[in-house]
Order: C-alpha cells, then structure tokens, then sequence
C-alpha cells in the first residue's frame, strides 16, 4: 500500500509540474498585435494585466516547489516518520496546503481580473478587449483551465500528505504517535 501511495504521489506531482507548465507558457508566450485605428497597433500580452503577471509568477514557483519535493520524494527513505521526520512530514503537509491554495487563488484573481477583459465596463466606459483580440484571449482561457487542474491535483496530493501525516497518530489518544 505504500509503495503504491509513494508511486501516485510522483505521478500526481509529475502532473502538477506538466500542468503548472503549460500554464505558465501559454500566458507567458502568449501575445497578439492588431491594428486598433488608423495604423496604429496594440500588442496584448500578459504584462498588461498584473493578475497575469502574478500568475506566472506563482505557476512558476509552485512548479518549482513541486519539483523540489519530487526530488526529495526520491531521495528520502520511506520508514517510519520519527523525531525530525515528523517535522519534515508536517513542513511538508503546510507547504503542500499553502502551494494549493495560492494556486488556486492566483488562478482565480487572474479569471476575475480577465472577465473584464472579456465583457469590458460600461460604467467606466472600458471597452471589450477581446472582441479584437481573440486568438489572445482563447489562449489565456486555455491556460486558467490548466491552472484549475493543476489546483485540483495539489489538493490531492495534500490529502496524501495529510494522510502520511495523521496515520502516525493513535486514534485513541490526542496527539500522540503511535507505540512502534
């Protein structure tokens, strides 16, 4: 059973990696020049929305801590956690926990701050952009819903670290490690 856990947790973790990727590329490479009055062109890229920026930002370093961890995943034996094994497992179930839920978060500022991109605001007269650049704006869409698997996946594998972490708990008594 645990080498079967260890073995889903790589593969979820490879996923996550895949999926932060390809997230952070589309919104990173992605741009779009058309000509908006009398000659004059617009190039949109990310950096015109900071929620964008910030997306790439974070895909890009939870990526890395997923990295990080499938490298310590290799690395570390798979006894039982003691001392400061126990620490590590905790540290590990928190920065799991928090990777997800900055994902998650960025994910979702960056589709809110984009609606307007795609319905504008009359009240602030804002017109919608991507009426003229809808290749740009497909291409983002694309990469929020990358973002949200990968969200979902690293919910998943915090699950797994919550488990790897509270079966070491006796059930009978309040904080207390298991007798080995």
């Amino acid at each position: 059973m645990k080498l079967g856990m260890a073995r889903g947790e790589v593969c979820l973790r490879l996923s996550v990696i895949l999926f932060l990727v390809l997230t952070t590329c589309l919104v990173a490479f992605d741009t779009q020049t058309k000509v908006v009055f009398l000659g004059i062109q617009k190039k949109a890229t990310y950096n015109d929305l900071d929620a964008l920026r910030m997306l790439v930002y974070v895909t890009s370093a939870a990526a890395g801590y997923n990295l990080l961890q499938l490298c310590k995943h290799s690395t570390c034996s798979r006894g039982n956690l003691k001392g400061s094994d126990m620490c590590v497992a905790w540290i590990s179930l928190f920065l799991d926990q928090i990777a997800a839920y900055i994902t998650f978060g960025t994910n979702t500022a960056s589709v809110g701050a984009s609606m307007i991109a795609v319905k504008g605001s009359e009240a602030f007269q804002w017109l919608k952009v991507c009426d003229k650049f809808t290749r740009f704006c497909i291409q983002i869409g694309g990469a929020f819903l990358c973002g949200y698997v990968a969200s979902i996946l690293m919910a998943l594998i915090s699950t797994i670290s919550a488990y790897r972490v509270f079966r070491m708990y006796s059930p009978k008594w309040f904080l207390r490690l298991k007798s080995t």
